[in-house]
């Protein structure tokens, strides 16, 4: 049973990223926007990293993890679009048809979609290294971020395809990842927690996940080892893929028994 549903997995793991593969430009402009928003970000913003709660950090250093999360709206959301294209297309029906693991045809498009954030963010990274991006952890900090990376990916991902298993409706889906967005920017997007004035959004920011994620990324690039904010991003993230996950496997298992 194990190796079946690995095998599976790997095989519609592999179908969805051949599929993307062919379909460049169903993720290249979402790579060319979180480039475009981290020169922007950097350029424009910059001057910020000048006020007393900075303390000297890099700025680039601060925004990169708003570029990397922004780019997981449109990569990792590409898992609901894959399955959706399958439902209207008829290979979803014929899917459930052969031998398959039904998990396995929910996991196949999350990882996937996963694995097109992995590289976003290698190539993201990659232009914030030319733009001058310094670590004071070294490799091993830049492994972290692509580690959180992943998870976030993987957490996004899950919601993507639930949301496409419900709607079965591309659209639909599509404005289901838009409730994402909003989560970005009620956090610590541009400055400290320390600088936000609003009451209101202090709260948001203390009670919204992206929070902590976009936290534990900076504080492995700007502060270092401190390992109590680092796992507080690691425990975002697994909350979150426990939620998401469940979530596409419920709407999978109701998708099934709907035919």
């Amino acid at each position: 049973m194990g190796n079946s549903l690995i095998k599976d997995t790997w095989l519609i793991t592999k179908r969805n990223i051949i599929t993307t593969l062919r379909n460049p430009f169903s993720f290249i402009p979402n790579l060319l926007i979180s480039a475009f928003f981290l020169l922007v970000y950097d350029g424009g913003l910059s001057g910020i990293s000048q006020l007393p709660n900075f303390e000297g950090a890099n700025y680039l250093a601060f925004i990169l993890p708003v570029s990397i999360v922004s780019a997981a709206i449109g990569g990792a959301g590409g898992a609901g679009q894959a399955i959706v294209k399958d439902i209207e297309n008829g290979f979803f029906s014929r899917l459930l048809l052969t031998p398959a693991s039904r998990l396995a045809i929910v996991l196949g498009p999350i990882i996937a979609g996963m694995l097109q954030l992995f590289v976003q963010t290698l190539f993201i990274l990659a232009i914030a290294y030319l733009m001058g991006l310094e670590s004071v952890t070294g490799i091993g900090g830049i492994l972290f971020v692509i580690l959180i990376t992943i998870g976030w990916g993987l957490a996004f991902a899950g919601y993507s395809a639930g949301v496409a298993l419900r709607t079965k409706n591309a659209q639909a889906a599509q404005a289901g990842t838009f409730i994402f967005f909003p989560l970005i920017f009620l956090s610590t997007t541009f400055v400290p927690y320390e600088l936000i004035e609003a009451q209101w959004l202090k709260v948001a920011a203390t009670i919204n996940p992206t929070t902590y994620i976009f936290e534990s990324m900076r504080t492995v690039l700007i502060d270092g080892w401190q390992w109590w904010e680092l796992m507080q991003g690691i425990i975002a993230i697994a909350i979150a893929c426990a939620i998401t996950i469940t979530f596409a496997a419920v709407s999978a298992k109701k998708a099934v028994s709907r035919g």
